[in-house]
């Protein structure tokens, strides 16, 4: 199928330059993938959104995944014309994959990459899906609609294979070429096409799986099996709370065995963690078997943003604050620290919960796009340097620019009372409990 000369594969002419590659979907995962391409081949990256192809042709990083040096110096043809794919044969759709309002899958961005894709496929090319889906979308949903789209047969005109996105957004050690690579085809040509493509920039080598549909699953176990471990520290810090035990410090105890696990307790959002077991559970049930680990955990960490700001709501309590007059100031609204992705991030849960009782939250986020937090959540992002009256402070995020405050610094951000009128929440430990306490904080930490 890939041999469009006589002994030359696909692989072959994309080293060459003589066909291209191309990325549909440019966000915290296919961004970085065509920029690392676009070091070995010919890349264009494709996007629906124009506004997002203009940033990156001016050379800005929206995501910060690789930063605006990298955007400015790439060689990447950033695109909103879909007609631009007919010009690769290598094609690499990386589009996310969220959950419904009832924590079904939603398959649509997935589906609406694979029409426009389909209709602009040209025979003889490869397609590779990294979206995370669960077992059996690449073949059963994608194909047919490849196959609709183009006119082309999957298999005979066209190859297909998944090879699932492990990025870690905001982690500038664990990155795309250092993070070993799985990779599957619907045989062993395209197998043996997309290992060898993958292998230009994967330095950590790839990992050929047997099947489509075992390298699907792949991805929604690693991330589900770290989904329950989470949840099963945040069982335990709220047990450790009810018994007035500090649970970071039955963690750190625990940890010198040598086979802990190292987990710790917090808030899991974001695209993956958060969303990829209720791909698994969808399509367990539907072959007639109900979850019991896996929604066990999620019920629990989707419950902790309740529980943290019930946490802050007895805190101000202690504290003398009449709770509905209190100003309460959340520092992060990210899913995860040093990162400027908002996407289902549970302190949304904290904000929401904390209406409930009357507060109206101030949230500062210097990573944050302030249209994102506005767009998703209906928050408007104060500066730090605003504020200097607070009741309490949370420290939801672990940013860097959290961790670097002074107590100095951090004092100058409550209002002129008692030292222990002054409510202080470490939701990711950030502080060093001994130093808050002694200064007569009140504290309290997951």
């Amino acid at each position: 199928m890939s041999k469009t000369k006589i002994g030359t594969t696909l692989y072959d002419q994309i080293i060459k330059r003589e066909e291209k590659i191309s990325l549909i979907g440019l966000g915290y995962v296919g961004m970085p993938i065509a920029v690392s391409f676009s070091k070995k081949a010919d890349v264009i990256g494709f996007d629906v959104n124009p506004s997002k192809i203009e940033l990156y042709k001016r050379g800005i990083d929206p995501t910060n995944e690789v930063g605006d040096e990298a955007i400015h110096q790439t060689t990447v043809d950033f695109t909103s014309d879909e007609t631009r794919l007919r010009e690769a044969k290598f094609h690499i759709v990386a589009v996310p994959t969220p959950v419904n309002q009832d924590k079904t899958p939603d398959l649509s961005p997935v589906i609406g990459a694979s029409i426009i894709l389909g209709r602009n496929l040209n025979k003889g090319s490869i397609v590779v899906y990294e979206s995370t889906v669960y077992p059996g979308v690449t073949e059963d949903i994608c194909i047919p609609i490849l196959e609709k789209e183009s006119g082309l047969k999957c298999g005979v005109d066209f190859k297909i294979g998944y090879s699932p996105e492990r990025i870690n957004p905001g982690d500038k050690v664990h990155r795309l070429e250092s993070i070993t690579k799985i990779v599957s085809g619907i045989d062993e040509e395209a197998l043996d096409e997309i290992a060898k493509v993958y292998e230009l920039v994967i330095e950590a080598g790839v990992h050929r799986a047997g099947s489509i549909k075992v390298a699907e699953a792949a991805k929604v176990v690693e991330n589900s099996q770290r989904d329950i471990n989470i949840a099963f520290m945040n069982e335990l810090a709220m047990v450790f709370d009810r018994m007035g035990i500090d649970t970071k410090e039955v963690v750190e105890a625990m940890n010198t065995k040598w086979n802990a696990l190292g987990f710790y307790p917090g808030l899991v959002g974001g695209h993956c963690i958060g969303v990829d077991p209720y791909y698994f559970v969808y399509e367990a049930e539907k072959l007639g078997y109900h979850s019991q680990i896996i929604l066990a955990g999620r019920k629990i960490n989707d419950g902790m943003g309740e529980f943290v700001a019930d946490a802050i709501i007895k805190k101000l309590i202690l504290a003398n604050k009449l709770v509905n007059q209190a100003k309460v100031v959340i520092l992060g609204i990210t899913f995860k620290e040093n990162c400027p992705d908002t996407r289902n991030s549970k302190v949304e849960d904290i904000i929401e919960r904390l209406k409930e009782y009357g507060i109206e939250p101030i949230v500062v986020d210097p990573q944050a796009d302030a249209v994102d937090a506005k767009y998703e959540y209906g928050v408007d992002l104060v500066d730090l340097s605003a504020i200097n009256d607070a009741d309490c402070l949370v420290f939801a995020v672990a940013h860097n620019e959290f961790k670097a405050l002074s107590l100095e610094q951090i004092d100058g951000l409550f209002g002129e009372f008692k030292t222990e009128e002054k409510v202080i929440i470490d939701v990711k430990s950030i502080l060093d409990k001994s130093v808050i306490e002694k200064c007569g904080y009140s504290y309290w930490r997951l």
